[in-house]
């Protein structure tokens, strides 16, 4: 799956907490120096600084930002965390990546750094997750340098959010804006503790919305420019008002530092979250069981279809809802409830939000054809069972035995029979058919296809025989597609691959 953002494991979130943040990403950075090349001066007028007279800031921009900080930075506070972990025995831990596994060495303790922000006046603090994860010891340090002990009240590692709690009463306190969506060009201004450096106020604007999290898909993510750095993460971003509009979670960096590109999740979701934790300490979502995937251009021609919007289903769990609704492999799912699919991870957040038991009216495009189904939704396992692989498939089919006959798309395939099965370790709920060989110079063979690997569906079509895949090949020629969108079955995960027709 393509992924906008990959984060980068640590060991027990620990060794990122060390620098106190979440790099997330790696970017490339350009040259952002114009108007001097080899000649020097590109004559341009210059002006002496000296000559240009104070110009009064626009409608709506402050002179200064001092009073809004004064106002809100007591409420945030730096988070100090430790907690133990093994040390791979002779190698060297480096901040924000996870150690080869090797021999365990001795037990070391790990500290680590962020930032949050009271909520209440009770002591009630949010961070974010990766701040806290692992740690064995949480340390709340307040605005006047004063330490307090604090203990978990809930986490929620799909949204990277955290609840804390420290005894004390009267805490200056600040609030989520959850009326009113800041617009892109607004003011925002983070405060927080990059690089241990605690009550550092940056200031920016809003870059961007909808930027996808790249692990989850539960967050849509708000892009800033205000300097966020490691150990902003946890620290709140605040509007001109005061009020909390998102929580600093991640960055894109080429260097490690501020480049200009930081992510905070929104108000909304923080404290629909948040406050979830507070009562219970437990986020519950609905769940429906299917793998899914962003719609991508070369989808778009392999099925001819009008648009990229919805999300393709690549897998679906055996016995799931999404199976029990008459969900398909193939599908591209266009709305949920009546909310418009527009990227794939739209179908993941509409999903959570959906209670355990209730009625998913979802739409999907099979075949050309808008098809209305209804999923009636399960509570959504923990993240451990569904790390272990979604397992999809269609049920037991027949097969019927083939003969052999000249490569298609220079594949060679063959029904799956159990010699098949035992020969290529296919799981039994896999069915359509296995590749035998592949011309080196063939399509395929440079997208990665191997023996062993099975075509389960041709052009959103199942595939059960042999037959069946000469056939669609070859209506897919005679109506003159560039190209062919296989979903192909390998180890048990599906993957869609599109190979050329010309």
């Amino acid at each position: 799956m393509g992924k906008l953002l990959t984060s980068v494991k640590t060991h027990k979130g620990m060794v990122a907490g060390i620098a106190g943040g979440l790099m997330l990403g790696a970017a490339v950075a350009g040259a952002a120096v114009s108007g001097m090349g080899q000649s020097g001066y590109d004559g341009s007028t210059l002006i002496k600084t000296a000559a240009v007279k104070p110009m009064k800031p626009p409608a709506g921009a402050p002179m200064s930002f001092a009073d809004i900080i004064e106002r809100v930075s007591p409420a945030v506070v730096s988070i100090e965390t430790k907690g133990k972990v093994k040390m791979p025995a002779g190698i060297p831990i480096i901040p924000g990546f996870e150690p080869p596994a090797q021999g365990e060495g001795d037990e070391q303790e790990v500290r680590g750094a962020g930032s949050g922000f009271f909520i209440t006046a009770d002591g009630y603090v949010v961070t974010n997750n990766h701040v806290i994860d692992g740690a064995d010891e949480i340390t709340v340090v307040l605005n006047n340098e004063s330490k307090l002990k604090a203990t978990v009240i809930g986490r929620d590692p799909a949204t990277d959010l955290a609840v804390l709690k420290v005894d004390g009463k009267n805490f200056p306190y600040v609030e989520f804006e959850t009326t009113q969506r800041p617009r892109v060009g607004d003011w925002v201004i983070a405060v927080g503790n990059p690089f241990g450096l605690s009550g550092t106020a940056t200031a920016g604007i809003v870059s961007a919305f909808g930027r996808p999290d790249g692990a989850q898909g539960y967050v849509d993510y708000m892009q800033i420019d205000a300097a966020i750095n490691r150990g902003n993460s946890g620290g709140p971003t605040f509007d001109l008002n005061g009020r909390v509009i998102g929580v600093n979670s991640a960055i894109i960096t080429p260097s490690g530092g501020n480049a200009g590109v930081g992510f905070a999740i929104p108000a909304d979701t923080a404290y629909a979250i948040t406050q979830k934790l507070r009562q219970g300490g437990k986020v519950e979502r609905g769940y429906i069981g299917v793998g899914i995937l962003p719609v991508t251009d070369e989808y778009v021609e392999s099925l001819s279809l009008s648009d990229k919007d919805g999300a393709y289903i690549s897998d679906i769990t055996k016995g799931g809802p999404a199976e029990k609704g008459g969900v398909q492999l193939g599908d591209i799912v266009k709305t949920v409830n009546g909310k418009p699919v527009k990227i794939h991870t739209d179908l993941t957040r509409n999903v959570a939000n959906v209670r355990p038991g209730e009625k998913v009216e979802v739409e999907v495009l099979r075949n050309g054809k808008l098809v209305k189904l209804t999923i009636v939704a399960a509570l959504r396992p923990s993240e451990d069972i569904l790390a272990k692989g979604v397992n999809g498939g269609e049920g037991d089919k027949t097969t019927p035995n083939g003969e052999k006959a000249p490569a298609v798309l220079g594949l060679s395939v063959k029904p799956i029979d159990p010699a098949a099965r035992k020969e290529f370790s296919i799981e039994p709920e896999v069915n359509g058919v296995v590749i035998t060989a592949i011309e080196p110079t063939s399509d395929g063979a440079k997208k990665g296809l191997k023996p062993g690997d099975v075509i389960v569906r041709a052009n959103n079509l199942p595939v059960a025989s042999r037959a069946d895949f000469d056939k669609i090949v070859a209506d897919m020629k005679t109506a003159n597609r560039p190209s062919i969108l296989l979903l192909v079955n390998r180890a048990g995960r599906n993957i869609p691959l599109p190979l050329s027709l010309k």
